[in-house]
């Protein structure tokens, strides 16, 4: 799972544009999406949105193919292979994670300079989204490296980000940084209401704007 922390986010898009270079988007494709928001005492802040790859995820339930699927580890991923581009995914998607291939990829201008390929392009016709980097975690772990300790095993968008605002790990593990984090901090996550168990945490960027009211 995923620890953002909004209040050390500065939208700097660096997450972004290393996403791009090294899962090989063309430019008009965006799996990390960052908007800007406004907390309930009127302060501006950023919010990165990449997929949240949910405990029920509701884009496996309706996949007619099996293209989208959840792995043993938690990872929500894509067989591109399979996938044919009905879209049922995108539509049941409830945070807007997926982008479909309308026309022929092209390369994006993002690489080298953010980093280099590290996947192959996918073809026109099918959907995809953000892996978590699933080819840096699979990689690292064959050579013995701890995915959110070593950035060779680590998701690019956290490895990239200068003020270390994500922070990625083991879940499972209470003394991984991410549980660490969770256990210390106020933390939300994305319409939780809905039941999809979303594995992306926010520490919101009012909580010292709350702490101060409640000791005033």
């Amino acid at each position: 799972g995923m620890v953002i922390d909004l209040e050390t986010c500065i939208g700097c898009d660096y997450c972004t544009n290393a996403c791009q270079a090294t899962n090989h988007l063309p430019d008009y494709i965006n799996w990390n999406v960052i908007t800007t928001e406004q907390t309930s005492y009127g302060r501006e802040y950023f919010l990165p949105r990449p997929c949240l790859h949910c405990d029920n995820p509701p884009c496996t339930d309706v996949c007619p193919v099996g293209a989208t699927y959840k792995r043993d580890d938690g990872l929500v991923v894509m067989d591109y292979d399979k996938c044919i581009g009905c879209r049922y995914c995108q539509v049941a998607c409830p945070y807007g994670a997926r982008s479909f291939y309308w026309r022929t990829p092209e390369e994006g201008s993002f690489s080298p300079q953010w980093g280099d390929p590290e996947v192959e392009q996918r073809p026109r016709g099918v959907v995809e989204k953000c892996s978590f980097c699933f080819q840096r975690i699979d990689r690292g772990l064959e050579f013995g490296l701890t995915p959110g300790v070593d950035d060779a095993a680590t998701p690019t968008c956290v490895v990239a980000c200068p003020r270390k605002a994500r922070v990625f790990g083991d879940l499972n593990d209470p003394e991984s940084e991410v549980s660490k984090l969770l256990a210390d901090h106020t933390s939300y996550q994305l319409r939780e209401d809905l039941g999809t168990g979303p594995r992306i945490y926010f520490l919101p960027p009012d909580a010292d704007e709350e702490k101060a009211e409640e000791q005033a």
